[in-house]
């Protein structure tokens, strides 16, 4: 199966903050902080065997983090996963694949 190109960026949606919502745990454990702020504002995603979604998400003070958090095809019922991500961005910076 080939695997698709990223879609275009878009505005982030109540399904889009939901997403990031069910990684936010599992992000703050890896980087060892809470974050109080914790607000989605745009993404891409990707059809792999499920969907990639890649989040630009607002964390206070200026400061964002990408996401790519993976979720699986509905049939497998597994739980969302973050992938990967990127700390130390900015609002300007372009979210891309990784």
């Amino acid at each position: 199966m080939m695997c698709g190109a990223p879609s275009p960026t878009q505005p982030a949606s109540a399904d889009t903050q939901k997403i990031a919502d069910q990684v936010k745990t599992q992000l703050e454990e890896k980087e060892n902080q809470k974050f109080s702020t914790f607000k989605a504002v745009s993404f891409k995603s990707q059809v792999v065997a499920g969907t990639n979604y890649f989040i630009k998400v607002d964390i206070g003070n200026d400061e964002y983090v990408h996401l790519r958090v993976y979720q699986s095809l509905p049939h497998e019922n597994k739980p969302l996963t973050l992938s990967a991500y990127q700390v130390k961005k900015t609002k300007q910076d372009e979210l891309s694949y990784f």
